[in-house]
């Protein structure tokens, strides 16, 4: 059981209907994002780096740039 707010409930009324799936769904759906958004990871992500200048890079510079990242193993 939950309780949520008259306006809440009828913005889940309209999203069940606009997708043509059960208020159940989208329910839980909001509840399964509530959740992941809450998540704490046990590791560090590992982002990748990438060396520049600080500059912003131009389109053509992220184009080679992907390029050659993707030719290294």
């Amino acid at each position: 059981m939950f309780y949520a707010d008259d306006a809440d409930l009828a913005l889940i009324k309209a999203a069940a209907a606009r997708r043509g799936v059960p208020e159940a769904e989208i329910i839980r759906e909001g509840i399964h994002l509530a959740a992941i958004s809450s998540r704490v990871w046990d590791e560090p992500l590992d982002w990748p780096t990438f060396d520049g200048t600080g500059k912003p890079a131009l389109g053509d510079e992220v184009t080679r740039t992907v390029a050659r990242g993707a030719d290294q193993p």
